[in-house]
């Protein structure tokens, strides 16, 4: 067969978006009818019952748009989803059966519609499991919020997602690009990774998508590298030792004296056992003595009487009223000497 690949195609024109979905028309069905029925079933919690009761019409002329029958069962607490002959998408069923899921994972039922479009797509993250600690859980679930939910909203601008916190999984809706964004930024937070990083740098690469001149450049250089400051975990030891200072000798060190050799060395290994066991007694009341006689001494610390400072002054005083007096003497024996010459 001959190569077409260098023949004109006039159909081919470059106002042609070639990456564009076009919805799927009932005429597009050309098989007709399904041949079998899918049907797909979910549980949901209990405090979800009076929602999904008020919202449950809602939800039921939607899905009939797409051909779909649905039905809510109070008393097992499920939701089911089936084709009918009326439903002429294939992927109908599949979207139907996220709708349920999320419905389930606490979405509102207005957000929870839009499954049903061509370019929406779900992903329930679980993130229980990444964390073992529940404290440490709960804190890094709470940097996904940020205070007063600013990060979670910071998070759906930049990816044009819709993002829910709930229990231990994260809901997120959006285009299949923002979805794979926003996995790998929860997995990152669950492993003490700050989302704040991930915001940084996807405003960054926001604002170079807009110029032209960028498209087709690498952005690395843009883009803000951030070195992780956390010391290593690595049990430090009390006692280092400086090896450098040490002269190094091929030779082992002398081997260490046991305690049969420290007794032969004293003496003590040649004793009877009527010895060992008096000096071992002797030992033991010269330690008991030394003790009591400590405790004796504390006790009678106790009722030592202080020094008082009153007697001191008191002294001093008469100390300085006896210098007064002779000085005084003085003075009077030195006027009548004068009165005699």
């Amino acid at each position: 067969m001959p190569s077409t690949h260098d023949t004109e195609k006039p159909w081919d024109t470059e106002d042609i978006d070639k990456w564009k979905i076009d919805p799927f028309q009932p005429d597009d069905n050309a098989g007709g009818a399904f041949l079998e029925e899918s049907r797909f079933s979910t549980l949901f919690p209990k405090y979800r019952e009076a929602y999904l009761k008020g919202s449950w019409k809602f939800i039921t002329k939607t899905l009939a748009k797409h051909g779909i029958a649905c039905e809510l069962d109070l008393t097992e607490g499920s939701m089911t989803v089936w084709t009918t002959l009326k439903t002429y998408d294939p992927a109908a069923i599949l979207n139907a059966r996220d709708l349920i899921k999320l419905l389930a994972r606490s979405v509102p039922a207005p957000q929870a519609v839009k499954i049903l479009e061509d370019e929406v797509a779900c992903d329930v993250i679980k993130i229980r499991s990444l964390v073992r600690n529940k404290e440490r859980f709960v804190k890094r679930r709470q940097r996904i919020l940020g205070p007063n939910g600013s990060t979670l909203k910071a998070l759906e601008l930049l990816t044009e997602s819709y993002i829910l916190v709930q229990g231990n999984t994260v809901a997120t809706m959006g285009p299949y690009k923002g979805l794979k964004t926003i996995r790998r930024i929860i997995e990152d937070t669950m492993a003490n990774i700050h989302p704040i990083y991930s915001i940084k740098e996807l405003m960054i690469k926001k604002e170079l998508a807009k110029d032209p001149e960028l498209a087709n450049e690498n952005w690395e250089r843009f883009l803000p590298n951030f070195k992780r400051r956390t010391l290593s975990k690595r049990r430090v030891p009390h006692k280092v030792t400086d090896k450098s200072s040490k002269v190094y000798t091929p030779f082992p060190p002398a081997q260490e004296k046991s305690k049969v050799d420290m007794q032969i060395e004293s003496g003590e290994y040649f004793l009877g056992k009527q010895a060992k066991e008096r000096k071992t007694k002797e030992e033991r009341e010269a330690k008991t003595r030394e003790k009591m006689e400590e405790k004796r001494k504390e006790r009678l610390s106790e009722y030592v009487a202080p020094t008082e400072d009153g007697e001191k002054k008191k002294k001093k005083r008469k100390r300085e009223d006896g210098e007064g007096k002779e000085k005084k003497k003085k003075r009077k024996s030195e006027e009548v000497e004068v009165d005699a010459e």
